[in-house]
């Protein structure tokens, strides 16, 4: 028999604290009471069916300090029930991966009823939020005690609290003793060592683990570049047509690492579930509005928006509003030349050693600017994306990232394109592309790990001092990782992680033939990158929701793009060189042909590599062969078995009908 979400038990004897919601100090009593009745409520009646109570001192009652804070934990069969509805895929005995269904829950391995660790606490926070994001507006007009919060049928309950500032923040809380074992094997120890990806995964999810796999295989990937890039910059400056083969075989190196790694990605992720997971119908993002309607594909009751509206909003306001930023994007970067003018008029005038020093400052000042731009884009960029209404999380992280790599590929390269092609100094690009590479590193290792672990710790601190003087009416550790943990910064997700990757990914090989060091820049850079990435997870943000990924998603895309295009600017920058243009000084038509001849020639290498190398290893694909086989055999008994039911049933119906 099939067991509802209606036949939970939700007494709270054994309540685990898994998520926390803190509301404003000044929230209204009857706002409190109708969020927790639509928080405990039945599913079929419109609730979550979670648990739900005060943060409680050790009198169990609520304090001035607290009073604003909520847990909300599930009972063990909420949970479990939870994990089938958002698609949860485990191990079966058998060793292979399938879907969890709760009716089935014996056949998977480590899975027994007295057992709670069946699910991680990453993966049971995660069933609670998803739950929280889709408790949307039914009846209801208005947040009760705020007429002002409309509210109508299909919108996200959590979006408008959030929004209202009724809802502060929701966040998981860390488990404090899984946390210390990850540090112990992840960065605590400064050694060259792989990284714990599977424990990782465990504790923050697939995203986060993908990300970490990923800057490793970047990072290994970009040490044959560093020890070949080396020699070239030391002994051959501007010997040209000596680095054909360094970029020729930066082209090839580019195909093989990125299709290496997807295979990489591919044996991962079927080890976690998340390759096999079903996700072709997406539940609506909890940002998404409209009228509350039947999917005609799905079935189900959500909101509906019509696709020409949002198609309006991209083409009518997104669009003009990109090539706008574009546009200044380019005025910023004509005055920066500017002053790369000026302080190269003003060295040749003097001469002096402080002059020399001076004509950095430009590149230096550029670079700063650039990141400014790049932060405040990102801004513009995410509440344009959000007034378009995607319906679904993919859709919305797309567009997204299709906007701000438009601009910060525009931003950060537009000018070392004007270097290279139009004012052709290969000197002016060497000095900008290693100022503004070292510059960026060293601004982001700053602003993302650096200044926030020290806010931190300042933080900590004082919160240390209010828990002492708190300490005989509270339950202190709880209420010390609490309020602790609300005050971290919150994480936003890896997009600035793969964005950092991919301009570095862009210094590295456009202009390879100028700058050959940059892949050794890039190595060093990286191998701080881990740890203080690992230290901002673990101590500086709060603990983020696990989100299950199959791929790095649209990023695989953005880097392939990214290296098709470094065979153009390659193949141009060794043609112009004056070596090369010295064998075609009769014809110069001569030299595009054979720059555009071998331009070709690599792009369609480099397409062969692509197809010849397989996207998945075969062992994966004959697994994902006979899970589609053994689905496809159980849908045909299904309906084999439907077929003969229906048959009996008109038999009798016959046999009734025959009867005087």
């Amino acid at each position: 028999m099939k067991v509802t979400l209606s036949a939970l038990d939700t007494h709270e004897s054994s309540f685990l604290p898994l998520v926390v919601v803190e509301l404003a100090q000044d929230v209204k009593e009857e706002t409190k009471e109708w969020l927790k009745a639509r928080i405990i409520t039945k599913k079929k009646d419109g609730g979550a069916q979670l648990l739900f109570r005060p943060l409680l001192n050790k009198y169990e009652k609520e304090t001035l300090e607290n009073q604003n804070l909520y847990l909300v934990g599930a009972s063990k069969i909420r949970l479990l029930l939870g994990a089938e509805a958002v698609g949860l895929v485990k191990e079966c005995s058998d060793n292979t991966m399938r879907a969890f269904t709760y009716g089935t829950r014996h056949n998977f391995k480590d899975f027994d009823d007295d057992n709670d660790d069946f699910l991680s606490m990453a993966e049971r926070q995660f069933i609670i939020k998803h739950e929280l994001e889709n408790l949307r507006a039914r009846d209801e007009k208005m947040i009760p005690g705020y007429p002002q919060a409309k509210l109508y049928p299909g919108k996200s309950l959590l979006r408008r609290l959030l929004t209202s500032g009724i809802v502060v923040q929701v966040f998981p809380l860390h488990d404090n003793e899984a946390l210390k074992k990850l540090e112990d094997t992840w960065y605590t120890r400064f050694t060259l060592k792989f990284q714990p990806i599977d424990r990782i995964r465990g504790y923050f999810g697939e995203t986060i683990a993908l990300y970490f796999g990923f800057l490793e295989y970047f990072t290994f990937a970009l040490i044959p570049m560093a020890i070949i890039g080396l020699p070239y910059y030391l002994f051959a400056w501007e010997d040209y047509d000596k680095y054909v083969i360094f970029a020729s075989f930066n082209l090839i190196w580019s195909t093989v690492i990125l299709e290496v790694w997807k295979r990489g990605c591919a044996s991962m992720t079927y080890r976690w579930g998340t390759l096999v997971m079903k996700r072709k119908f997406e539940e609506p993002r909890p940002g998404y509005h409209g009228v509350l309607g039947i999917n005609p594909v799905t079935g189900r009751e959500e909101p509906l928006y019509p696709s020409y509206k949002r198609q309006l909003r991209i083409y009518l306001v997104s669009l003009p509003f990109v090539c706008l930023c574009l546009y200044f994007s380019l005025f910023v970067m004509m005055i920066y030349f500017d002053m790369e003018a000026w302080a190269l008029g003003l060295h040749e005038d003097s001469g002096s050693e402080w002059t020399s020093i001076l004509l950095y400052v430009p590149s230096i000042i550029y670079a700063i600017v650039i990141e400014i731009m790049n932060r405040l884009y990102r801004y513009a960029a995410e509440f344009l994306t959000s007034w378009e209404n995607h319906r679904l999380e993919s859709a919305y992280q797309n567009h997204l990232i299709l906007k701000v790599l438009v601009f910060n590929f525009l931003n950060c390269f537009a000018s070392l394109f004007y270097i290279a092609f139009v004012l052709r100094d290969m000197k002016l690009l060497r000095q900008s592309l290693a100022t503004l590479l070292i510059t960026s590193q060293i601004l982001n290792q700053i602003v993302e790990s650096l200044l926030p672990y020290w806010l931190q710790k300042k933080h900590h601190v004082r919160v240390k001092k209010k828990v002492e003087a708190l300490k005989a009416d509270i339950d202190a550790t709880l209420y010390e990782q609490v309020v602790l943990e609300k005050e971290m910064g919150t994480y936003l997700g890896t997009f600035d992680d793969y964005l950092e990757l991919f301009l570095q990914f862009g210094y590295v090989s456009l202009f390879s033939c100028v700058y050959p060091l940059a892949a050794a820049f890039a190595v060093l850079n990286n191998l701080t990158e881990v740890n203080s990435d690992a230290l901002k997870m673990c101590r500086v943000f709060k603990r983020p929701f696990s989100e299950p990924s199959a791929s790095i998603g649209v990023w695989q895309l953005a880097f392939e793009t990214m290296s098709v295009i470094s065979v153009v600017t390659n193949c141009a920058l060794i043609g112009m060189s004056p070596q090369v243009n010295a064998l075609f000084s009769e014809s110069k038509t001569d030299l595009i042909l054979i720059v555009v001849a071998v331009e070709h020639m690599l792009l369609a290498l480099k397409f062969i590599l692509a197809f010849a190398i397989p996207d998945k290893p075969r062992h994966i694909q004959m697994k994902l062969a006979r899970l589609e086989f053994e689905s496809l055999e159980a849908l045909k008994q299904q309906q084999m078995k439907l077929t003969a039911e229906n048959l009996k049933e008109e038999c009798r119906e016959g046999g009734k009908e025959t009867v005087p």
